[in-house]
């Protein structure tokens, strides 16, 4: 039987891979489900709410916050630093709430590291890297220097992969929330000690990271076949 006081779902993604709009998706299906508002260094973009989206700080109050001991994990992503705060984090346990979680795999792994019994990590990968490029071209907001880092960073992320529990390929939007909905929904009856429904807990267990790895070597292999993995 699982020690577990609550549920920790990390969702980590490159880039235009679909993690923020699967996450948002998922939050809106479950309302037991909640979400952990990371820290940023970063500026808020058009349409971000403080407390909501990020909390946005300058760095002389994340350098206080790291100094405190105030941060379960913290990362540098593209240039500024992203955390999450410990009292989130323990707080959320305390209650046995559900909680999802959006960083990278460097958060990720120290998380998983910290509270293996309650981290839950679940990788969103690209079709390939080419559809991945073909995205952030599409948004329209970012020059070809930031795509450019944005994509030899997703190179950096994808070799990473087996870090994670799960892994989801969003080639259809659709596809991918059902399972990323299935998996949370196992993990879930797994916390709380209840039955769920056996398609639901066998679409999870087949996107496990076992399971899915041919799915992520073929998009570290590309289009080239050059082989980007570790």
């Amino acid at each position: 039987m699982s020690n577990r006081g609550g549920l920790l779902l990390v969702v980590s993604s490159p880039s235009g891979a679909g993690k923020t709009t699967l996450s948002r998706r998922l939050l809106g299906a479950h309302g037991d489900l909640h979400f952990s508002v990371s820290y940023t260094t970063r500026a808020r973009r058009r349409g971000e709410q403080d407390a909501v989206d990020y909390h946005f700080v300058n760095d002389a109050e994340f350098d206080r916050m790291i100094e405190n001991d105030a941060f379960a994990e913290w990362c540098v992503v593209h240039g500024r630093r992203y955390g999450t705060a410990v009292e989130t984090i323990a707080a959320a346990l305390a209650s046995g709430q559900q909680v999802l979680l959006d960083i990278d795999y460097q958060g990720a792994e120290k998380l998983a590291e910290q509270l293996p019994a309650e981290a839950r990590l679940v990788y969103i990968l690209p079709p390939s890297l080419e559809i991945l490029e073909q995205r952030l071209r599409a948004r329209g907001t970012d020059s070809q220097a930031v795509i450019e880092q944005r994509l030899a960073k997703a190179r950096e992320e994808l070799r990473h992969y087996r870090l994670y529990h799960y892994l989801v390929m969003n080639n259809q939007i659709d596809e991918a929330f059902a399972e990323l909905d299935a998996i949370y929904q196992y993990e879930r009856s797994l916390v709380l000690h209840t039955p769920d429904a056996d398609a639901v807990s066998e679409l999870a267990r087949s996107c496990r990271c076992e399971n899915r790895a041919g799915l992520a070597e073929e998009v570290l292999r590309g289009a080239s076949g050059e082989y980007l993995s570790l």
